[in-house]
């Protein structure tokens, strides 16, 4: 049941047209008044890939599996058209700091995965679930515009545990441990932060500026996940050591971390307007996703 309908100035809920283990309604929320005009902002709980599991004991979402945010709002609008923020390249964190609920919630601290879900719930709230993109089909390489439903990206969390591949186990420390298949070396890694997906873009600015045909590197995110191996931990180590690993170890260490590390699905089954096959395709997140035509 809406709780905010009869209050003047308030959204229409998104609650009817969202799958129940998505999102919660909130009960009440606290107001604004300007004389006698009151407006109750509605907010909606966000399920978390990670239920909470990866972040340590003091974090506001250590075993919290769900975080609460509020719908946008014409604040957020301005936030998003924000010329500077968009030039800097922050107009959509500062939109999400914007919509936590929780202000003790730093957003460089969030587990990619977890992010990743408040920035599409996000979108929601303010434009809808619907997202219309070009597509190019991979069998008849036509060209079509697809409309994903960005629900779908989202889902609950299962009750049981993630199921790990064969050869991983998981940490007291909440991080992974693995052995690669060519140097048999064990590795121990981890889940990425907001604060580390910056940091690699930060590193790979900085090639760009000595040659500006430069492109991310897949060593660069080994180096960020990898905790340690062969129970070194020093970086200047691991550094060197992942700078000849074998392509295959590579491989193996990204496709498991892939499986290992909880974050939303960005693939959705798609069918080709022309040759009518059906493909999983990646959602591709462009400018229009925040700034629809």
């Amino acid at each position: 049941m809406r709780n905010n309908d009869e209050r003047l100035g308030a959204n229409v809920s998104i609650q009817d047209s969202v799958p129940p283990q998505l999102f919660n309604q909130m009960t009440q929320t606290s107001g604004n008044s300007v004389g006698q005009l009151a407006f109750v902002a509605p907010t909606e709980f966000v399920y978390l890939p990670s239920k909470g599991k990866y972040y340590p004991e003091g974090h506001p979402l250590f075993n919290k599996e769900t975080v609460e945010i509020r719908q946008m709002t014409a604040k957020e609008e301005d936030i998003l058209a924000n010329k500077s923020y968009i030039k800097k390249g922050v107009a959509i964190d500062k939109l999400v700091e914007s919509l936590l609920v929780d202000k003790t919630i730093e957003l460089d601290s969030l587990l990619i995965g977890d992010k990743n879900a408040l920035i599409i719930a996000s979108r929601i709230t303010g434009f809808g679930p619907e997202y219309s993109v070009g597509l190019q089909c991979p069998d008849c390489g036509d060209k079509f515009e697809n409309a994903f439903n960005l629900y779908d990206l989202l889902s609950k969390a299962e009750d049981e545990e993630r199921e790990l591949p064969e050869g991983v186990e998981k940490t007291d420390r909440n991080t992974f441990k693995t052995t690669l298949p060519v140097t048999k070396w064990e590795v121990e890694f981890r889940a990425l932060t907001g604060k580390d997906e910056k940091d690699i873009a930060r590193i790979l600015e900085n090639r760009k500026k000595m040659n500006p045909s430069a492109e991310a590197s897949v060593l660069d995110q080994i180096r960020a996940i990898t905790v340690s191996i062969q129970g070194i931990s020093d970086r200047a180590a691991i550094a060197q050591a992942i700078n000849s690993i074998p392509a295959r170890d590579s491989r193996y260490l990204r496709s498991v971390f892939q499986v290992c590390v909880p974050n939303v699905k960005f693939t959705q089954d798609v069918a080709c307007t022309s040759c009518g096959s059906q493909n999983k395709l990646e959602v591709p997140l462009t400018v229009e996703f925040f700034w629809p035509k």
